[in-house]
């Protein structure tokens, strides 16, 4: 693969968009103060993927850096917490290699306005919404791509919180209930009056949840080939996994159930496939049975009453996306996608409403 090809796959920062810029002096002052080597003045650039915290470049003469911080507009207390997400990289980091190295976290919010966290900048490629022909991935490529980000996912689930000193990152015990809970809560005080009320699924995650989890592991919460970075000289080497924010303690199928919610197949009806935003719809990537069964057989974990954690996922995916889409209403989030996400929400119902009909729990 030649170097222009591999600054074809390298995953690209865009122009920040209007009214999300950053104060690059006073990050500098205070990135300088924390004993980082920078030289000369950042350039600032924004990466366009990803509806939550917002991501940045800062190009200095010697190095590259990424600037994390949570979006503009009210957000809750407990959401978007950059500050959790970088110390949990860093405790992970020891045991867990793909994470990037955290190089400083900054509470004070009269810097730039909110906390935000520095890091390595992972040189590589994201599989964002299709597979760059340059990657050259035939079927059975593409199909050990696929086994080889899922692996990701599985070697984090089988890590003993405790032995790695994580186990006080969250609660643990109780998870599926809590989140069965809390996503009904969040999402009853994010509706707007034009998206479904999902009352019927709710009350149905409350009577089907499980009693108890199947174990209780690192959960990543937030598990999608797009935060996953692919070695430009080795494609199907996994380098990195980003977005750490929603990392807790938990039920293992629930990060599962969450991350196959995303997982469009090549069969899927136009609407899903319409909100596509990974690559697992291309020849070679497993269907989400195949992902399940693959999963089950990696763990060891039963997945005989998956269905909870289908269901679980979609309405879960719907709960953060009508949370996006009140913020867009409200004009605190402006990135224009965020329009779609309204009619997403009410096609997850229905989508929903038809994996219960069918269900046999």
């Amino acid at each position: 693969m030649s170097e222009s090809d591999n600054n074809t796959l390298i995953d690209q920062a865009v122009q920040v968009r209007s009214g999300e810029e950053l104060d690059v002096t006073k990050v500098t002052a205070f990135l300088l103060g924390q004993g980082l080597n920078l030289e000369g003045e950042p350039g600032l650039k924004q990466f366009p993927g990803g509806a939550s915290n917002l991501t940045y470049l800062l190009s200095y003469a010697n190095v590259d850096l990424i600037l994390r911080r949570p979006p503009f507009g009210h957000i809750a207390k407990s959401a978007h917490d950059v500050v959790r997400e970088a110390e949990i990289m860093r405790k992970l980091k020891p045991v867990y290699p793909r994470v990037p190295v955290i190089h400083a976290i900054c509470e004070d919010a009269s810097v730039i306005g909110a906390p935000f966290y520095v890091m390595e900048r992972l040189v590589g490629n994201i599989p964002r919404q299709n597979l760059s022909p340059e990657l050259g991935l035939d079927e059975p490529k593409t199909r050990q791509l696929c086994l080889n980000v899922l692996d990701t996912l599985i070697d984090l689930h089988k890590l003993d919180p405790k032995a790695a000193g994580l186990d006080t990152l969250g609660k643990g015990e109780g998870y599926v209930a809590r989140q069965v809970e809390g996503w009904t809560k969040r999402y009853r005080a994010a509706r707007t009056d034009d998206v479904g009320d999902f009352e019927s699924v709710m009350a149905w995650l409350a009577a089907k949840q499980p009693a108890q989890e199947v174990a209780i592991r690192l959960i990543h919460n937030d598990f999608r080939f797009d935060n996953v970075v692919l070695d430009v000289s080795d494609p199907l080497n996994v380098i990195g996994v980003l977005d750490w924010e929603m990392a807790t303690l938990g039920d293992p199928l629930m990060d599962l159930g969450s991350s196959l919610a995303y997982w469009v197949q090549a069969d899927d009806d136009m609407f899903m496939k319409g909100s596509r935003r990974q690559p697992t719809n291309a020849k070679g990537m497993l269907t989400r049975e195949e992902v399940i069964r693959y999963y089950a057989e990696k763990t060891g974990f039963s997945v005989d009453n998956f269905d909870f954690y289908t269901v679980y996922g979609l309405f879960r995916l719907a709960g953060i996306a009508q949370q996006i889409y009140k913020r867009f209403k409200e004009g605190h989030a402006r990135n224009p996608v965020f329009a779609t996400f309204g009619p997403f929400v009410s096609y997850l119902e229905q989508r929903c409403l038809g994996i219960i009909a069918q269900s046999t729990l």
